[in-house]
């Protein structure tokens, strides 16, 4: 499905309606480019979630762990990464078996490590200013 947005505001209330649909040991693997809105979006499955922290971009941490909500969310960012060798490394398998929600920044970097029925979130820059197209494909809205 294709969504549209026009605020970070209006991301995060899509990203929110997505976490009401997630069970446990879901994949979501985001794609976009720098900027695009994939931490507003977690912010948004967060919330949906029952999340109360403040979610931030896991750059240079590699994963981000959320916990007291419906599920735990674990927010990875896999930009730094230089191949999949190095998610498993990290203990990737550990968090699939914990039954929360995996949020995955710059899945393409490992996107062989990825299950086949990880959701999949593409965001991109829209027509105007602050306007985001996001394409989420593997559930229903």
């Amino acid at each position: 499905m294709r969504y549209v947005t026009n605020s970070e505001e209006e991301t995060e209330a899509l990203g929110a309606r997505l976490a009401a649909v997630l069970t446990p040991g879901t994949v979501v693997a985001f794609t976009g480019d720098l900027g695009a809105g994939k931490t507003a979006f977690t912010r948004g499955l967060a919330r949906g979630l029952g999340v109360t922290d403040r979610v931030t971009s896991p750059t240079f941490t590699i994963v981000n762990e959320y916990e007291g909500g419906r599920l735990p969310l674990f927010h990875f960012d896999m930009y730094r990464l230089a191949s999949s060798e190095e998610l498993f490394d990290i203990g990737w398998e550990d968090y699939l078996q914990r039954g929360g929600v995996c949020a995955v920044e710059w899945s393409e970097n490992v996107s062989d490590a990825l299950e086949e029925d990880a959701l999949s979130v593409e965001i991109s820059r829209g027509e105007q200013d602050g306007q985001r197209v996001i394409v989420i494909e593997g559930v229903e809205l």
